[in-house]
C-alpha cells in the first residue's frame, strides 16, 4: 500500500506465456497488494504459467472477447477485490514494471487521478524498436485527439495506464468497445468526468515475443480513434449524446 490505499496491478494477457515470468518477477510487491491475470482464451499455457507462478486472481475467458473486453474483466475484478489504486500492465514485456512505484505515488499523494506511461515522451519509442510507420502515426493521430479533446497528452495510446478506483467507477465502460479503440474511449470518457491525466516517461521494447497490432489492424484502431475523438467533441458541444458518457448504473 502507499498512504493507506490498496494497489491492485491487471494483467490483461493473450499468448504471454512466454513472457509473463519476465513481467511478473519486476513487479515490486512491496507496495503492490493484489495482481489480477485475465486470460483471453489464449491458445498457449499462459493460464498454466500465472499459476505456476503464484498469480492468485485469474479470470480464465471461455471464448476471446478481444482487447477492450479483457479491460472489462480486469477492471470488474480489481473494483470487486476493493482497488484503490489500479494498473493496467501488458505482461508482453513490452513495458518495464519498475514504474509502478511511481505512477502509484502520483495517484496516491493525489497530484493526478489517472497516470499514462508514455513512450514519446524522451526518446523511447523509436530506441525502444517502434516501427517507424507506427510512430508517425502515432504522433499524427496525438495531433488530431489533442485539438479535438482539447488536451495535452504526448500520446493517447500507450498500454500502461494507472488509474484511481474513484475514476473506474465514474466510468460505464460497458459500453465500450470490445477491440482496442477501448483505451481511447476510456481515455475520452476521463477527460468527459473532468479529471487530468499525469504522464511519465516510460522505455519501452519491441520484440518478436511482444504483443503488436498489424497494419490492417493499426488502420482500423485508427479510424476508430478519430470516431471517438469526433464523438467527443461533438457530445461536448451538444450536437450530439453518446451513450460512451452515460453514467454507471448501481
Amino acid at each position: 500500500m502507499l498512504n493507506g490505499k490498496k494497489i491492485v496491478v491487471v494483467l490483461p494477457a493473450y499468448r504471454a506465456a512466454l513472457t509473463l515470468e519476465r513481467t511478473y518477477k519486476e513487479i515490486p510487491f512491496d507496495v503492490v497488494d493484489d495482481v489480477v491475470l485475465v486470460d483471453d482464451k489464449s491458445p498457449d499455457n499462459t493460464v498454466e504459467e500465472a499459476k505456476r507462478l503464484g498469480i492468485k486472481h485469474i479470470v480464465r475467458h471461455e471464448v476471446n472477447k478481444g482487447y477492450g473486453g479483457n479491460q472489462k474483466s480486469c477492471y470488474k475484478k480489481a473494483l470487486e477485490l476493493g482497488a484503490d489504486i489500479v494498473i493496467m500492465l501488458h505482461p508482453d514485456y513490452q513495458y518495464t514494471p519498475m514504474l509502478l512505484l511511481a505512477m502509484s505515488s502520483i495517484i496516491a499523494n493525489d497530484v493526478y487521478p489517472v497516470v499514462f506511461a508514455s513512450r514519446i515522451l524522451g526518446k523511447g519509442a523509436l530506441k525502444g524498436g517502434m516501427p517507424k510507420y507506427k510512430y508517425f502515426f502515432n504522433r499524427c493521430l496525438t495531433l488530431f485527439e489533442n485539438v479535438l479533446i482539447g488536451q495535452k497528452l504526448s500520446e493517447y495510446h500507450t498500454g500502461y495506464r494507472a488509474f484511481s478506483a474513484e475514476v473506474i467507477r465514474s466510468i460505464d465502460f460497458t459500453h465500450n468497445s470490445d477491440d482496442f479503440v477501448f483505451d481511447n474511449e476510456m481515455v475520452s470518457q476521463v477527460f468527459m468526468n473532468g479529471y487530468e491525466i499525469g504522464e511519465v516517461t516510460c522505455p519501452t521494447k519491441y520484440f518478436e515475443e511482444a504483443s503488436s497490432i498489424n497494419f490492417s489492424r493499426s488502420m482500423k484502431y485508427g479510424m476508430g480513434v478519430l470516431r471517438v475523438s469526433l464523438t467527443h467533441r461533438f457530445h461536448k458541444w451538444g450536437i450530439m449524446k453518446s451513450k460512451l458518457y452515460s453514467k454507471p448504473t448501481a
